[in-house]
């Protein structure tokens, strides 16, 4: 149940959609979510399951911003494959990072048309190479790109972790959040990303973004003796409660370079130690990980992480992406590629909750 204290006629749009976290998490606050813009079937699928009056305006190059309905919010987690830090690096100059510039579009167009009343403010989401990216000039031209006005480079000559810029009545700030220090418990998943926040209307930007705030959980399903813990699934709760369960996640990526490079001290480094967080879900991978019982390694296995077990180190209610619209399956593949592609719920349940209390 929505607390009283939330404004429910508060209006969200999202643009690079995927699953459908901004929604989910705004839903927790009251905010409505109005429409969409994604390009990939199955991510459409499972959110028209999810959201069924949520409004699908498919390729972002083909939305007018003032023709559809204006929202309080937009968010867009605008493509990262360009600014990766394993990727090639175009920066904003490659062909998927690029849309960036299609989001702000958007958003200009839906100002223009209504004299600057929506939206009041806009999200953006994006992996922590795009401090660095084309020497560290793309996060310029971001910044740059919202406020309409030119942003000196740090002193430093590298953007700090958290900051805030204000520029032709546009109140701005950026953090990086890590995925492995929020939820309740916290996610076993290092996942760094920066979310930006901008408030078109006001000074609103640093208290979304920075203060202090409990949560609502957003429920799982499951039974009274699902385990939480996204690392022990299909084990029977009584047979953990009897020993303990030893994990050691995988660095996948790190183990591939060391053994290319013939790195043996790497190598070895790349099974990690018990109690360390996974490391980043990707869209192309799977994750794996060692498990065995304490006391009995021979009796060990290698495995990789269930689509269930992906969702969730996300944050995301158990079989969020199971099935898509009519209850049509989705298959593993699709489904460990949105979630490689999606944003941990609880950073994105804090922004919102944030932007409840502010407006």
């Amino acid at each position: 149940m929505i607390e009283e204290k939330y404004d429910t006629s508060l209006k969200i749009g999202s643009l690079f959609d995927g699953i459908g976290v901004f929604p989910l998490a705004a839903s927790s606050y009251g905010i409505t979510p109005i429409w969409a813009s994604e390009v990939e079937k199955a991510p459409i699928s499972i959110t028209k399951r999810h959201f069924p009056n949520m409004f699908h305006l498919g390729d972002i190059t083909k939305i007018d911003g003032g023709k559809i309905p204006p929202v309080h919010v937009i968010t867009f987690g605008s493509p990262c494959q360009n600014l990766s830090n394993i990727g090639k690096r175009e920066g904003l100059a490659g062909k998927q990072s690029s849309l960036f510039y299609q989001a702000l579009r958007i958003i200009e167009e839906m100002r223009c048309a209504t004299n600057g009343l929506y939206p009041v403010i806009a999200v953006w989401e994006n992996v922590m190479g795009a401090f660095s990216s084309n020497n560290r000039m793309d996060f310029k031209a971001v910044l740059e790109s919202f406020t309409n006005t030119e942003i000196p480079m740090p002193a430093s000559g590298v953007w700090a972790n958290a900051g805030m810029v204000r520029g032709n009545n546009i109140d701005m700030c950026w953090r990086l959040l890590d995925a492995r220090y929020w939820g309740r418990p916290p996610l076993a998943q290092r996942r760094r990303r920066i979310f930006l926040v901008a408030d078109f209307r006001g000074k609103r930007a640093r208290e979304i973004l920075f203060k202090a705030r409990n949560l609502q959980s957003i429920p799982a399903s499951g039974g009274k003796d699902r385990l939480s813990s996204p690392i022990t699934s299909g084990i029977p709760v009584k047979e953990t409660r009897r020993n303990i369960p030893i994990i050691h996640p995988f660095q996948e990526r790190r183990m591939r370079s060391a053994a290319k490079d013939k790195n043996e001290t790497g190598f070895i480094g790349s099974f990690g130690k018990t109690g360390d967080p996974f490391p980043t879900l990707l869209a192309g991978t799977v994750n794996y990980f060692s498990f065995w019982y304490e006391g009995k390694e021979k009796e060990g296995l290698i495995r990789q992480l269930t689509p269930l077990e992906c969702e969730r180190l996300m944050g995301l209610p158990e079989g969020w992406t199971a099935y898509g619209d009519q209850d049509k399956a989705i298959s593993d593949y699709a489904r460990y590629k949105a979630i490689g592609n999606s944003i941990a719920v609880p950073c994105a349940e804090y922004i919102m909750a944030g932007i409840a209390d502010s407006l």
